[in-house]
């Protein structure tokens, strides 16, 4: 039995054995590997990957929180959509801040572009990795609460009415409002919602401390859903409302999900100009306001924001417990000294 571990432990310890393995390994999958590699150290493609990952993760908790609040009776509700979204795009932002900003949002990602702060060659790649996302997320729902929208819908996937479950998947539209304030209902929250998005991450002025911009971008979809999001479901977001219709469209719901009251379109064309909209409020009346900070000046000191001038060694006021000598300021410095107001008058700092 000791020999039979000796040779055991002889065989998964010879360098020849490792050696050889590892060779043939790199053999068969270096090609591969490396052109993989290769492929995804490009900047597009872990921008597009990002965002896919992101949208997805998103997605996922969002869609799922809704469907508890449809489905579940006791297991759901319209806190926990609130809860489900905000958290979401928490995770979504750990998953890719770094790698692309983890916009997760075509109106976002519009609004960086038209305001110069992105290229617009990223548009596609960003609404594309989106839009998968997205779609992939609404596919995995259906997936996972299949048995429970046939239980809930009779086996009939209906768009309105009682036993309904596309608004699991998309927002529409409630009949106590009008086509065209649902419009403004979208544009105004999705501005707000881009206002505190550069609030948040605007170095120059107060922004989130560092490492908790993913917490608080999460709190502020939650505060927007308890205050704002009752009348349109607040979908601030084509890339959230838009695939996930899509996929109800061919899952079985059919051409209805694109019909009632013609609402299809106004997630996706509001929110793209409320974001920029809010864009432009927070960089003209706030973001060209912020004071710039004082440059600092060779020998001097700063208290309570004044700044005083440090006087040089020969024209200090020598201390009372010192000789009562007169002190002698030399014709070099004379005309800093002239610019002293005197000891008896009160200090205006303008002079300086």
């Amino acid at each position: 039995m000791l020999l039979l571990l000796s040779i055991r432990s002889t065989r998964w310890s010879d360098p020849r054995v490792e050696t050889g393995s590892t060779r043939g390994s790199k053999v068969v999958s270096s090609p591969i590997t490396t052109r993989m590699q290769a492929i995804l150290q490009k900047d597009m493609v872990r921008e597009f990957l990002a965002e896919f990952m992101s949208t997805y993760v998103m997605m996922v908790f969002g869609l799922g929180s809704v469907a508890h609040m449809v489905l579940g009776n006791r297991f759901g509700s319209y806190l926990g959509v609130n809860l489900g979204f905000g958290f979401g795009v928490t995770m979504g932002v750990h998953v890719a801040g770094n790698i692309s900003g983890a916009h997760m949002n075509a109106a976002v990602t519009f609004t960086n572009c038209a305001l110069g702060r992105m290229s617009w060659k990223k548009f596609p790649v960003y609404i594309l990795g989106q839009f998968l996302g997205s779609f992939l997320a609404a596919a995995t729902i259906y997936l996972l609460f299949y048995s429970a929208i046939i239980e809930f819908s009779g086996g009939h996937l209906a768009v309105t009415g009682p036993t309904a479950t596309a608004n699991i998947f998309a927002t529409y539209l409630p009949d106590r409002l009008t086509l065209w304030m649902g419009f403004l209902d979208e544009v105004i929250v999705t501005g707000i919602l881009q206002l505190c998005l550069f609030a948040i991450t605007d170095k120059e002025n107060n922004p989130a401390l560092q490492g908790t911009q993913a917490l608080v971008i999460g709190v502020l979809i939650i505060v927007i859903g308890v205050s704002l999001g009752m009348n349109t479901g607040y979908a601030m977001n084509p890339s959230r409302d838009l695939p996930p219709r899509f996929f109800t469209y061919i899952a079985g719901w059919g051409i209805q999900v694109f019909r009632v009251r013609d609402w299809w379109w106004v997630p996706v064309v509001a929110p793209l100009l409320g974001a920029y909209l809010g864009g432009i409020i927070y960089l003209v009346f706030i973001g060209s306001s912020i004071t710039q900070r004082p440059q600092t000046l060779e020998n001097s000191m700063v208290y309570e924001d004044r700044r005083i001038p440090v006087l040089p060694k020969t024209m200090q006021i020598p201390s009372m417990t010192s000789s009562l000598t007169p002190v002698s300021v030399s014709p070099a410095n004379r005309p800093l000294a002239q610019t002293v107001p005197p000891l008896s008058d009160p200090i205006h700092l303008e002079h300086f």
